[in-house]
């Protein structure tokens, strides 16, 4: 069994980002001193870091997905994508839990100076990618921007077999894919969250279906294993699906809407537990490969920090230990 003790020790030997989220998920410390922890994310950091990196316009890296100049370099021949434009690090200082003030007027800025790199299209209003549009729609949330319109996008493309694919805007696919359905989740869910709006609850609702009848892990027409990543935890896993961040997003759900775990999520649970070490942590695989602005997490084999942190709230929420 692991020392409880000694892996809390090491979870709250951490940046702020990650520290807050120890303290109000695994240790239970008062709010008041949690939400202090989380208000220094913006001045201290990984969480200060990325703010320092802002250009004058609002954006990062002068592009909404892809930095300035992406497509007239080298970069498109490489592995992987750069992760430093505008989109990728908004969507990191929220999950960091960043306080929007600390933002001030970036979302009218982005309305302002931002295209996307499809079609030029205004920030808000999101372009054709799923993941992309879940991204901007709980981004937009969280700044305030109005993204009514975005929002309703996720139902009037939400395919039949109630999921959703970014191929199926170029018309190259007609069934969901496992990473574009737990991306627009995450996105519903935490639209509704800082909103309020409860008017995409059904179709998210859907959504977890198309999850919980493969049970997170198998195709519904052979019943095999969907792909070796669902077992490859990685951090920070970008558009990556694998079991342990689809349990991490359930748990996040149940507690929002007031349900107990479905049963239909055991088998991924296993594959979480099995992959936890005897001293109670879990292994970072492989990191995407692409352009950062800095490590914010342990390199690949080794004992990454929030992955733990994800393993042990769920198994913990799963167990009824919290």
């Amino acid at each position: 069994m692991p020392n409880d003790t000694a892996l809390t020790d090491w979870l709250l030997d951490s940046d702020p980002a990650l520290r807050w989220q120890v303290e109000r998920d695994i240790v239970g410390t008062p709010a008041e001193q949690w939400q202090a922890t989380r208000a220094r994310v913006a001045t201290e950091g990984f969480g200060a870091a990325l703010l320092a990196q802002q250009d004058a316009d609002g954006q990062w890296a002068g592009g909404s997905f892809f930095p300035a100049g992406f497509f007239d370099s080298d970069e498109p021949n490489q592995p992987g994508q750069p992760w430093i434009a505008t989109t990728w690090v908004l969507r990191d200082l929220r999950e960091w839990g960043m306080d929007a003030s600390a933002l001030a007027d970036t979302a009218a800025r982005l309305d302002a100076h931002s295209r996307w790199d499809y079609d030029d299209l205004p920030y808000w209003g999101g372009e054709i990618d799923v993941c992309i549009n879940s991204y901007t729609l709980a981004t937009g949330a969280w700044l305030g921007a109005d993204v009514s319109a975005l929002a309703a996008w996720f139902p009037a493309h939400q395919l039949a077999d109630g999921g959703w694919n970014c191929e199926a805007e170029e018309g190259n696919s007609t069934r969901s894919s496992f990473h574009s359905t737990l991306n627009a989740l995450r996105g519903m869910l935490q639209y509704e969250q800082i909103t309020g709006d409860d008017t995409l609850r059904a179709s998210r609702h859907r959504g977890e279906e198309y999850l919980l009848e493969r049970r997170l892990l198998y195709r519904a027409s052979t019943g095999e294993r969907v792909g070796a990543f669902v077992d490859r935890f990685v951090y920070p896993n970008r558009h990556r699906y694998s079991a342990l961040f689809a349990l991490d997003y359930f748990r996040a759900a149940s507690l929002h809407d007031g349900t107990p775990p479905d049963a239909r999520l055991a088998d991924a649970i296993e594959v979480v537990r099995q992959a936890r070490r005897p001293d109670g942590t879990w292994l970072q695989s492989t990191p995407l490969a692409g352009r950062t602005w800095f490590d914010v997490d342990a390199g690949e084999g080794e004992p990454s920090k929030w992955l733990t942190l994800m393993g042990v709230r769920v198994l913990r929420w799963w167990d009824g230990e919290a």
